[in-house]
């Protein structure tokens, strides 16, 4: 009974001890809500919807701290965001993980970002001698490799084939139906992959070579390759996708039709080639499209680095959707889709978005020291934008002042030049 009685105490004391530790997260939590609500000003980097002027009042039920003060402009931080608009943006952190022997796999499609109708795309890790199977898509593969260096396999409908090595900012296309492969080379690869399509984890866009052949008659398979058909007992099944490897040391010295090069070729490299000419000094502005990459006939991007507090200037794109990948660093972007309708939304290192075909928009570094890094991709064959600056510099001076209600020698020294990343 002693005994007893000593067990009861301990759990009693423990039991009490629980209920004071949940007395005390739960008086944090209202503190933290009580000094919201009696502090002056905007509340929005402290993650409460709280304006400073009588508008808002402290969130009381569950929430993500964390992302609410990451995002102070889903809190309504932004008084000239309007009307109900869609979400434009996606988290990377927010895909599913595929995990496989030698690397992994996140993607981000249409079911994850619906207001992406054009392109859908993936982070890819690969490790040393690991590989990405052979395979071949019913869409255009589009590639950036930002960490380590991979090897990259091609073959045309013409029989004309490409092994190269890529390094960071070096760039692939394969066009639709191209059949392809990629190997890390580094101790650990990483690459992000774009596709023209939003939809591609439908069925009927990717075949692999190893799934093909496992599940065609081994007898077909032998007379294709006129082989004995035990060769390919060892054939995977079911398809590893990515597997462990050796790094390849083979070269393919020739072929009926030759290399893909020139033209012709599948690779784009990016820092062998000078950025475009950024007038408003705030940064690097590289295009990507079929002007300086003939074979990339339908993706178009660009690759920018913007100064802390620059500014990507107000304009649109006449004829694509915007598909962005955020590489480094902290940005936002108020997207105007038309009839008042405008949202703000704060971006960092691994978000996506895609900015509605012909949205006005504008991409701000919020960094006071760090260089906003990203991509965009459009499904076109070129990069197309129209600056509003310049619009308005090149019509009449007396219209634009009338429409906008300004002086017109303020519409007269408007400037006429692109001005792109303005520092």
């Amino acid at each position: 009974m002693e005994g007893s009685g000593v067990v009861g105490t301990r759990f009693f004391n423990m039991k009490f001890s629980l209920q004071l530790s949940v007395l005390a997260a739960a008086q944090a939590v209202l503190g933290a809500t009580v000094r919201a609500t009696t502090d002056t000003g905007p509340q929005f980097t402290k993650g409460q919807p709280i304006d400073g002027n009588g508008k808002g009042a402290p969130l009381l039920g569950g929430t993500n701290h964390q992302i609410d003060i990451a995002n102070p402009d889903n809190l309504g931080q932004q008084s000239t965001d309007n009307g109900i608009v869609p979400n434009f943006k996606w988290r990377f952190s927010d895909s599913k993980t595929r995990l496989f022997k030698g690397g992994w796999l996140r993607e981000q499609v249409i079911q994850d970002l619906p207001q992406s109708h054009d392109i859908s795309a993936a982070q890819q890790h690969l490790q040393k001698g690991a590989i990405r199977e052979l395979h071949w898509h019913r869409v255009a593969e589009w590639g950036f490799v930002y960490a380590g260096s991979v090897l990259i396999s091609a073959v045309d409908e013409f029989g004309r084939y490409q092994v190269e090595k890529l390094n960071y900012g070096d760039i692939w296309y394969f066009p639709k139906g191209v059949a392809h492969t990629v190997q890390g080379l580094g101790d650990e690869n990483e690459f992000l992959l774009v596709f023209d399509d939003a939809d591609f984890d439908k069925v009927g866009t990717t075949f692999n070579v190893d799934d093909w052949i496992a599940h065609t008659p081994r007898d077909v398979v032998a007379k294709n390759f006129g082989l004995d058909p035990a060769i390919f007992d060892k054939v995977p099944k079911p398809n590893p996708n990515i597997f462990n490897g050796t790094v390849s040391t083979k070269n393919v010295t020739a072929g009926p039709a030759g290399e893909l090069k020139g033209d012709a070729s599948f690779v784009y490299r990016t820092l062998q080639h000078k950025p475009e000419p950024v007038p408003g000094n705030g940064g690097t502005f590289y295009k990507i499209d079929s002007t300086n990459f003939p074979a990339s006939k339908t993706l178009a991007a660009t690759f920018v680095t913007l100064k802390p507090g620059g500014l990507r200037e107000l304009h649109w794109h006449p004829n694509a959707e915007e598909w962005l990948y955020f590489h480094k660093g902290q940005a936002r972007a108020t997207v105007f889709i038309g009839n008042a309708l405008a949202r703000t939304f704060d971006f960092s290192a691994g978000d996506t978005a895609a900015f509605p075909d012909n949205s006005g928009h504008y991409i701000e570094n919020t960094s006071e020291t760090e260089d906003l890094v990203w991509i965009e991709i459009y499904k076109s064959d070129r990069v197309a934008d129209i600056p509003l600056t310049q619009w308005l510099a090149l019509t009449p001076a007396d219209l634009v002042a009338q429409t906008l209600q300004i002086p017109i020698e303020v519409a007269e020294k408007l400037q006429k030049e692109k001005r792109v990343l303005i520092k």
